[in-house]
């Protein structure tokens, strides 16, 4: 017998392979996706009295089939269907419990970066049906409105209907959007976008699983090594991030020996491999500047200098609000926060709380403290993610008082 929360760790877990192994067999990507959410909800049902089934993919897998060859045998074609069914239903029945030896997963990824499709929906689809978010984590994560991302999700599902489910002959093609969704998996998993707790490990987890996979096909390339860093060396203070209630612990106030050296070593091995074999790509850069922050034995000898120069090539190639956000941060450690503060006047709105709170970390330190606490509070009202609400209420509070 399984918790709820065991019970649903499994599921998260498994639901992208299931689904995989059904648009494989089956096709029908849309179709499978629903058959995919009734097995899970029936297994959420069952599981955590009866009790979780020794191979629970295979459980899944059975269920799911025979809920989308159910689907299947409703729609106007019926007979011309249920011949096909049959035919493909029987490579299921060598067993109760069979669970595909080949993880599908990667396969599946790759599909829903089908060249048909925008970056954007790319992302969406792949976010939905192999990173497990729900539409509205994916809105945030966009800043739209959920009913949009809904009708993105909706229309890309249409357009890979009918496509031949493998593993497609042109990797590199699709490669930027499979990183791209990779890191905002990632990220999703790292820093959750709402919720009482900070972190979703299954995520984080997967998405460092998933990347380690395309690593091992194309172990020569540089941005895929540096992505698979930059996750490592990001994913290594985990355990740091997070006080005894799940209260947010900023990076410069950190038990550093809680650090995971193995991943620490990894990521570096990474990204210093992956530099030395030509131009540096943005994620290479931005796993340099994890190594820097994650190499310094204290916050107050990281090289700030050293990350002020990776931002400045960083924001030549991706000068995105984010990283020119960073690239502020870098500026006020290295000349102080008023030159950071200036930083970030030149940038747009449209950071949402992550410019407040960088805006009032900056003026605490200026000295500014009644501004501070204003930006403080201004980015609380705008974060979804309690912990990240709390700790900015709390440096709020610590200003007024």
């Amino acid at each position: 017998m399984g918790t709820t929360i065991e019970v649903e760790d499994l599921l998260r877990l498994h639901a992208p392979q299931v689904l995989g192994a059904l648009v494989r067999r089956y096709g029908h990507f849309d179709a499978a996706e629903d058959a995919v959410q009734e097995a899970l909800l029936a297994a959420a049902g069952q599981w955590p009295s009866a009790g979780v089934p020794d191979n629970p993919r295979g459980w899944l897998i059975k269920v799911a089939a025979r809920r989308l060859t159910d689907a299947l045998r409703s729609e106007e074609a019926r007979r011309a269907r249920e011949e096909w069914v049959a035919a493909l239903t029987s490579r299921l029945a060598t067993g109760p419990d069979r669970a595909p030896r080949e993880d599908d997963t990667l396969t599946l990824l790759f599909l829903c970066c089908h060249p048909d499709l925008t970056l954007p929906a790319q992302i969406a689809l792949t976010l939905r049906a192999v990173g497990g978010l729900t539409t509205a984590e994916i809105a945030r994560a966009y800043l739209v409105p959920e009913a949009t991302m809904a009708q993105r999700i909706s229309r890309a599902k249409q357009k890979v209907r009918g496509v031949r489910f493998g593993r497609p002959d042109n990797w590199e093609g699709r490669l930027p959007a499979v990183l791209h969704t990779l890191y905002l998996i990632f990220n999703e998993g790292y820093t959750a976008t709402s919720g009482a707790n900070l972190q979703r490990r299954d995520l984080a987890g997967e998405a460092v699983r998933l990347t380690r996979t395309v690593h091992c096909l194309l172990p020569e390339d540089g941005e895929v090594a540096g992505l698979l860093a930059l996750m490592l060396l990001t994913d290594a203070r985990r355990d740091a991030r997070t006080g005894p209630h799940g209260e947010l612990v900023p990076l410069d106030e950190q038990d550093r020996a809680r650090w995971d050296k193995a991943a620490i070593e990894e990521g570096v091995a990474l990204v210093t491999g992956a530099l030395a074999r030509g131009r540096a790509g943005p994620y290479q850069l931005r796993a340099a500047i994890a190594a820097v922050h994650d190499e310094a034995p204290s916050a107050e000898a990281t090289g700030w200098q050293e990350i002020l120069g990776l931002y400045e090539v960083l924001v030549r190639l991706v000068p995105g609000p984010v990283e020119r956000l960073n690239r502020a941060v870098a500026v006020a450690m290295v000349h102080g926060p008023e030159a950071g503060l200036a930083e970030l006047d030149l940038l747009e709105p449209g950071l949402g709380h992550r410019l407040d709170a960088v805006r009032g970390h900056l003026l605490e330190r200026a000295g500014a403290y009644e501004a501070a606490r204003s930006a403080y509070e201004s980015a609380a009202a705008g974060t979804l993610s309690l912990p990240e609400q709390r700790y900015l209420q709390g440096r709020a509070a610590r200003l007024g008082s």
